[in-house]
């Protein structure tokens, strides 16, 4: 039988998070974005909540938490600050890389500095001439003796401007492909580094830019996993980062859509309250049963990711409908709340910029449409 309800751990969990979200993060969620500013005590309180390590081993600092809860956390703070979702995102990703595949020198260094929020370290894969063929990428790494020295570039980074290290994927076998990539962790502060920030139109606390790399020596210690196997790694980690970033997402839509219900009920039109009129109610139900689908194949992929059994195609549909459907109700949500919501009055505007971003980052709708084709179709008929 079918047991759609969470453990009452689970549910504590939750409100904890929800009450977190409503009165620490939503009052400020604007002001990070005004100021350009990454909220990096934020992310120390996020530590303070278990939020940070839910992904990481606890002789780490972490808690071990299975990637359900991960998911409640990634949608309770999706409502308060979508941009400290990363906090769940991202470190979710990187914990569960570093702690597979990484030394134990390494996951003593670093995973408790992740869990406590301390440490913020970003993932760099994609490059101006490779994203969704993440196999493209031309950054090198060559070994000489106990070091290797990194060259390239890397693009569309987020934390670039504030990661105090970043989980670098680069060719250490030019000649082998996919099967030729191994991942580094590379400290921010290494010579020949340097950091370029965006102009992003949103997700602006995030810190978003590129990485440029000019014989950087790093040491053979700090290659993570085997060489040659950094492909794998990351792959198998993007179906639970897509599933996440789904449920940000909804959480953010979802908050807007809360808001949007207050507003029609006390607004008026012509003697009623708006919420009366079906042109009204009617968009709000439709996205809101949208954005409920998602959320439970959401929870249904990350269920799935802990019974160890195949979730891809399940991940690819959350993260291609999961964007698109939060920011078709929150661009619904603005309109409805009239021209005050075009303002930088209300946080929907920047909801709308902040969840756009997450359509293109962790692949596109048309990549993740080829992951669901090749699964459903076949892997000899792949899409191109």
């Amino acid at each position: 039988m079918l047991d759609y309800t969470f453990t009452e751990e689970q549910d504590q969990f939750r409100k904890i998070l929800h009450d977190f979200a409503r009165d620490e993060l939503l009052p400020n969620y604007t002001k990070w974005d005004r100021e350009t500013t990454t909220p990096r005590h934020l992310w120390k309180k996020l530590g303070d909540l278990g939020v940070n390590g839910l992904r990481i081993p606890e002789e780490y600092g972490g808690s071990g938490a299975d990637c359900v809860t991960t998911g409640i956390a990634a949608e309770e703070i999706g409502r308060g600050d979508f941009n400290l979702t990363y906090a769940v995102m991202l470190n979710g990703l990187v914990g569960e890389i570093l702690a597979k595949h990484a030394s134990s020198a390494i996951k003593n260094e670093w995973l408790p500095q992740i869990a406590s929020g301390d440490k913020i370290v970003g993932i760099a894969i994609t490059e101006p001439s490779a994203g969704t063929d993440a196999g493209g990428i031309t950054s090198t790494a060559i070994r000489y003796g106990d070091y290797y020295i990194l060259n390239g570039e890397k693009s569309g980074i987020s934390v670039a401007t504030c990661g105090d290290a970043f989980l670098i994927f680069a060719k250490t076998d030019p000649t082998q492909g996919n099967r030729g990539i191994s991942a580094f962790l590379v400290p921010s502060n290494l010579d020949g580094l340097s950091i370029k920030g965006y102009e992003d139109m949103g997700n602006i606390p995030v810190g978003r830019g590129s990485i440029y790399m000019h014989d950087v020596k790093v040491p053979a210690a700090y290659l993570v996993g085997e060489e040659n196997k950094g492909f794998s790694q990351v792959m198998n980690g993007f179906d639970l980062s897509r599933l996440l970033i789904g449920l940000q997402c909804v959480g953010a839509a979802m908050q807007s859509i809360d808001e949007t219900i207050e507003h029609v009920k006390l607004r008026h039109s012509f003697g009623k309250p708006l919420a009366t009129y079906q042109g009204v109610a009617f968009p709000i139900v439709t996205h809101h049963t949208q954005l409920e689908l998602i959320k439970w194949q959401a929870y249904r992929g990350l269920w799935l990711r802990d019974q160890g059994m195949k979730h891809s195609q399940v991940s690819s549909t959350v993260k291609w409908l999961g964007p698109k459907y939060s920011v078709d109700a929150i661009h619904e949500c603005l309109l409805l709340n009239g021209h005050y919501a075009y303002t930088k009055e209300l946080p929907l505007e920047q909801r709308l910029r902040d969840v756009i971003g997450l359509e293109i980052g962790d692949g596109t709708a048309q990549a993740n449409q080829m992951v669901i084709a090749k699964d459903i179709i076949g892997k000899e008929y792949r899409s191109y």
